[in-house]
């Protein structure tokens, strides 16, 4: 029981994680040139193309895209529900989709700048994964920046912006 659970969660959050960054890659105009991009796009379009012929895109949010991130969160719940013979709480599970999404964004936003920060100090040259990262993060550390210019030479908006993400998860609860 125990490990359906944890493959469960596992099967639902890595996929769960390619949605949001489908949705994230969208919102930032990163290059869809780069192979992560091009990943991330290939393992998403079976399930997303046929929700976008009902669902359009606002601006450079991709509707069709967040439903299907919250649909998964909501199935990885509702099947946890069902593996525990928990009585189904329809209002329960919406919610902690909703939450379960964005607390799996903060997540990934967390793990990516951890890692930016982490290549900023070995790669060297144009590589291709650093230029994604780069887009991804650029909108989130570029405000803090403006507020906290590097001193001497050092970049505290990494720092800063990773407090904020743990501020959020704990404010959230999850």
């Amino acid at each position: 029981m125990e490990l359906m659970g944890f493959l469960i969660r596992t099967v639902f959050e890595l996929f769960l994680m390619v949605v949001i960054l489908r949705v994230w890659l969208q919102a930032v105009h990163a290059d869809f040139y780069n192979p992560m991009s091009q990943f991330v796009v290939k393992l998403t379009n079976p399930l997303v193309l046929p929700l976008r012929k009902f669902i359009p895109a606002v601006g450079v949010w991709d509707l069709a895209t967040i439903i299907l991130a919250l649909l998964v969160s909501i199935g990885k719940y509702t099947a946890l529900y069902a593996l525990a013979g928990a009585l189904f709480m329809w209002p329960e599970i919406l919610l902690r989709g909703v939450i379960g999404t964005i607390t799996q964004f903060l997540q990934l936003l967390f793990w990516i700048v951890i890692i930016r920060a982490l290549l900023s100090w070995f790669a060297q040259g144009y590589n291709p994964m650093m230029a994604i990262l780069v887009q991804l993060t650029e909108p989130f550390l570029a405000p803090i920046r403006r507020i906290i210019p590097p001193i001497g030479g050092l970049d505290l908006s990494v720092l800063v912006l990773v407090i904020a993400i743990q501020a959020l998860r704990i404010l959230i609860g999850m």
